[in-house]
């Protein structure tokens, strides 16, 4: 562990927990003003069919019927917001597991094809359905690029996360992704390190598993879990240790880089161009589904976290946005910053077009001390990160994430508060009724 990761960590942890409080008003439920260019567009599929317990995204356990009302409600919004001015370039979808449903999924995926001028579709996935059959579908419904949630090739890993039994063993994987090879002009493997229990050796294991199998992205995670999944994956699969989480991320660099390229941080690709599911080139995105978050206009929004709420929201002419986070200038000078420097380097053109020379006065704290730690590299034409910053990189973005995480487990909370108060208040309606009203044999 490097000497300031402690402190870096519990500093980006009070100030993320801070920048993530939204407010949910009337106001706060008004759909965002459409940009003047296409952007980018998530949607959010929360179904699995096994919640692994180191998940904190929002997802929920299967359910047909109530897959088949969630598409419904997507669509109707993804053309809410076609009908108030706003184009997408670009598709991601995540979850949850899209591809529960293949038909739905690619039933949504033609109607943003019709409405709008789109140019590269993602779609997240697990390694049981990487079926050739279904997978042609996708790419005839315009999906340039396939995630793979694999995590792990350690077969005891895997079984502590609850994924062999459902998603299969090492062995299968690798089958299955080399079948899937060639479909899509990018398969990307979703990997994590610094696991519970996951050693050097486990790791360096994965790197020849996927170096033996050549796919054209990789994406490393390091564990990020919220502070209710943490307990949880603690029971199951123990702690992890942060002490190995550099020495590894390391060791991905060492085996990875002289293939691939670092197309941010965290993820690898072989080849210039190919898409990445994180925002780091526009200004501006927009999440569908039940707990989904935009960025537009240097505000964020929030979806509602209830699939109920959600569907009525949208079945009754509204957007599914509950919640808004205004951004002051500060603000969004730190999350393009953070964005636009995972992706590698931060252009010097970019600063000056949306901040001019305020950037550099308000922002001085931070790139003095990023640059005093030799995070960064101040170039004539950008600023970019050095080695020693995309690790930091990683620490920041994972820190970001697992305060969106908390949010996501704060609002299920919520919403599980909500149906505890609707269930017992229903329980003494029916009990009173059953005392004033008399019985068939009265």
């Amino acid at each position: 562990m490097l000497w300031f990761e402690r402190p870096l960590i519990a500093v980006l942890r009070h100030e993320y927990a801070a920048a993530m409080r939204f407010a949910e008003d009337d106001a706060a439920e008004v759909m965002p003003a459409a940009p003047a260019a296409p952007c980018q567009l998530y949607v959010h599929v929360p179904f699995c069919e096994v919640l692994c317990p180191f998940c904190s995204f929002h997802r929920v356990r299967y359910n047909a019927s109530k897959t088949k009302r969630y598409f419904d409600a997507l669509r109707r919004e993804i053309r809410l917001y076609h009908e108030a001015g706003f184009r997408f370039g670009d598709v991601y979808v995540g979850g949850g597991t899209p591809t529960v449903d293949p038909g739905e999924l690619i039933e949504t995926l033609d109607l943003v094809r019709t409405l709008s001028p789109v140019k590269s579709i993602s779609i997240e996935t697990n390694p049981n359905h990487l079926q050739p059959e279904v997978l042609q579908r996708y790419r005839a419904a315009g999906v340039t690029r396939l995630s793979v949630g694999v995590q792990s090739f350690d077969d005891g890993l895997l079984a502590g996360m609850d994924r062999l039994e459902k998603y299969g063993n090492a062995a299968q994987i690798r089958e299955r992704l080399a079948a899937a090879r060639g479909i899509f002009p990018t398969l990307n493997v979703d990997m994590i390190f610094n696991l519970p229990g996951q050693t050097l050796a486990m790791l360096d294991h994965d790197l020849s598993a996927l170096q033996a199998l050549a796919v054209d992205q990789v994406s490393f995670y390091p564990l990020m879990t919220a502070r209710k999944s943490r307990h949880k994956m603690e029971r199951s699969m123990g702690r992890s240790d942060p002490r190995l989480r550099h020495a590894m991320y390391e060791r991905i660099l060492d085996r990875l880089l002289p293939t691939y390229r670092a197309a941010s941080a965290w993820c690898f690709s072989r080849s210039v161009g190919m898409f990445d599911e994180y925002i780091i080139d526009q200004d501006d995105y927009v999440g569908v589904g039940s707990g989904a978050f935009s960025y537009v206009g240097g505000a964020m929004f929030s979806t509602t976290f209830s699939l109920r709420h959600y569907c009525d929201r949208v079945e009754g002419g509204q957007s599914g946005i509950t919640q808004r986070r205004l951004l002051g200038l500060k603000e969004r000078m730190r999350y393009d910053y953070l964005v636009r420097l995972f992706g590698g380097e931060l252009r010097r053109d970019h600063i000056a077009r949306r901040y001019g020379r305020d950037f550099g006065v308000r922002m001085a704290p931070e790139l003095a001390a990023m640059r005093l730690v030799g995070a960064t590299r101040h170039d004539a034409d950008a600023i970019r990160l050095t080695r020693l910053g995309m690790y930091c990189w990683v620490l920041m973005m994972a820190e970001f994430f697992n305060a969106v995480n908390e949010v996501r487990e704060q609002m299920r909370e919520h919403i599980h508060a909500e149906l505890d108060a609707w269930n017992e208040e229903a329980r003494v309606s029916v009990a009173s009724i059953g005392r004033v009203v008399p019985s068939a044999g009265s």
